[in-house]
């Protein structure tokens, strides 16, 4: 494949590892490569490999043509743009009318599963920003990322000290899969030079409820967890007694109710069509981050 692929979001966590096997697993040659973020200079070590770097800021958008100039596929990773309403859709929008400008000839997006019926507070971003794609023109590929394993080792290392859980989730299922996971397949889709149009959902291989979740996490790293179950209010009031900001909190409240209404209970094999694998278990996931877990 001789097409030159542009990443946004390059110097994040997910656009690293997109990258990683983009060059590693899939020999995409490095001089295909452009890595854009808002700071070039945080990604010099690619720089050194080989990969073209560009400065793209999205809150910018006379300048995103330019940016995107030659570029035969496009990834937009969504941006962190969260605390304020409506501008990350805004920041999409203006990558895909500028994608249009630029003579890009595939655009690919990481959204959500179901955005459309989502409880999640970003959900709108993703849906506004998939109908803009899709209403460009140019074909597409959407990759809609379930809900990160990765999410789980921001508060569950204090659940483990305190061997309690609080989620609002109820007995709703979901279907995480891992950040690395997800960064395979993104990569493999861009790989394939495929000009068709598509959107995939990227799930782990089993959906599972708070309970099964908390026995997953305690076999795993061997200290007691235990779900308990609270109501949206009693987790935004806590979620805001630790100090997290409101949209924060809004969204982790609205994550629990998309679960507890059951719209991520959704396991589909997308991710071994486009990679020929299979999925990391949440267990294994744990494991592998025990350190990180018990800290």
């Amino acid at each position: 494949m001789s097409d030159t692929i542009l990443i946004t979001g390059a110097a994040g966590q997910l656009g690293q590892r997109v990258i990683h096997h983009l060059l590693e697993t899939y020999e995409v040659p490095a001089a295909n490569v452009i890595a854009a973020t808002r700071d070039p200079a945080k990604l010099a070590g690619l720089a050194a490999r080989g990969v073209a770097t560009r400065k793209v800021d999205f809150d910018d958008a006379a300048t995103l043509a330019a940016a995107f100039e030659g570029v035969d596929r496009l990834l937009i990773i969504s941006t962190d743009a969260l605390a304020v309403p409506g501008q990350r859709l805004k920041q999409h929008t203006a990558a895909v009318e500028a994608a249009v400008r630029a003579g890009v000839r595939h655009v690919a997006y990481t959204s959500m599963p179901s955005p459309d019926k989502s409880l999640v507070t970003f959900a709108p971003d993703h849906l506004g920003t998939e109908n803009a794609v899709k209403a460009s023109g140019l074909p597409y590929t959407i990759l809609r990322n379930a809900w990160y394993m990765d999410n789980y080792l921001h508060g569950m290392p204090h659940n483990l000290q305190a061997g309690s859980w609080y989620t609002a989730s109820g007995d709703g299922k979901v279907a995480n899969i891992s950040r690395e996971d997800c960064a395979l397949a993104i990569a493999a889709a861009l790989a394939s030079g495929t000009s068709d149009s598509a959107t995939y959902t990227l799930t782990g291989s089993e959906s599972l409820t708070a309970d099964q979740i908390a026995a997953v996490t305690a076999d795993a790293v061997g200290k007691p967890l235990v779900a308990v179950k609270v109501t949206d209010e009693q987790l935004g009031k806590g979620l805001r007694g630790a100090g997290l900001p409101d949209f924060v909190a809004d969204m982790l409240v609205s994550a629990d109710a998309n679960i507890r209404a059951g719209n991520f209970d959704l396991v589909t094999g997308d991710f071994t069509t486009l990679t020929g694998k299979h999925q990391e278990k949440l267990r294994d996931f744990f494991v592998a981050h025990k350190a990180a877990l018990t800290a």
